[in-house]
């Protein structure tokens, strides 16, 4: 299954922690993770993030206000989050296509207002503040367990298809034999459910698997490789490799 990598935390030696959790398997279509990200101590300098597209939806939880909470999600290219000195964050990572809530309660850059939606977000926060990771786990799967019952996340079975035959999947084409569906049945489809053209997401699929496999497998040449690596990450893949944990 589709297993997006980490963020890019630059190699230092800061103290900045990263953790995640598989989720229980009843939740095993719809969530990728459960994570938390956090200072240890405070920090010399602000954390900047290099987050990475992933066609994911994550919820977001800020540890230190519980007021503090949103739903974020990536688009093509990468964006650079600072996060300051000091902070502590936690979340549930969903895969493509999952999240079938209000398209415009997500963002795609730094939260850090408290959240006026009608979702139990607070509430969660409150609770989650609480306890320390391990101990997050029933909460994050209370909050699924809601947010399935108010139909805003549910099984795909399109991206499910798609992540499912990720290794067949080598063009537009190929994504929409899978489905079953026509060219401009898949566009119509994708991009309402994950917002993505299916020629976006492909190009977001391939860049993830090439951090787990050789680029060769997903790429026509080095050169398409490198050119595609750098228009979606903001670095070539050795530059990306000397700065980032991967």
């Amino acid at each position: 299954m589709y297993d997006p990598i980490e963020d890019g935390r630059e190699k230092n030696n800061q103290p900045v922690t990263y953790r995640e959790a598989k989720p229980p398997e009843v939740f095993s279509d719809l969530v990728h993770s459960y994570w938390e990200l956090k200072t240890e101590e405070t920090l010399v300098d602000d954390f900047f993030l290099h987050a990475l597209p992933d066609a994911c939806v994550n919820i977001l939880f800020n540890q230190k206000d519980t007021q503090i909470a949103g739903i974020t999600a990536l688009q093509t290219t990468y964006t650079e989050l600072n996060l300051g000195k000091d902070f502590y964050y936690a979340g549930i990572q969903f895969f493509p296509g999952v999240w079938q809530g209000n398209k415009n309660e997500t963002t795609d850059s730094f939260v850090g207002t408290p959240y006026l939606g009608d979702l139990p977000l607070v509430e969660t926060n409150i609770k989650l503040a609480t306890v320390d990771f391990l101990g997050k786990e029933p909460f994050f799967s209370a909050l699924i367990t809601q947010l399935i019952e108010r139909k805003h996340v549910g099984v795909n079975t399109v991206t499910k298809k798609i992540l499912s035959n990720l290794e067949s999947i080598h063009s537009v084409a190929d994504m929409a034999e899978i489905t079953h569906m026509s060219s401009r049945q898949l566009q119509r489809v994708l991009k309402k459910s994950t917002g993505f053209s299916p020629h976006d997401f492909l190009k977001v699929i391939r860049m993830q698997q090439s951090f787990q496999q050789h680029y060769l497998d997903a790429y026509t040449d080095q050169s398409h490789f490198i050119h595609s690596f750098r228009k979606i990450t903001g670095y070539t893949p050795a530059e990306y490799y000397r700065k980032y944990n991967v």
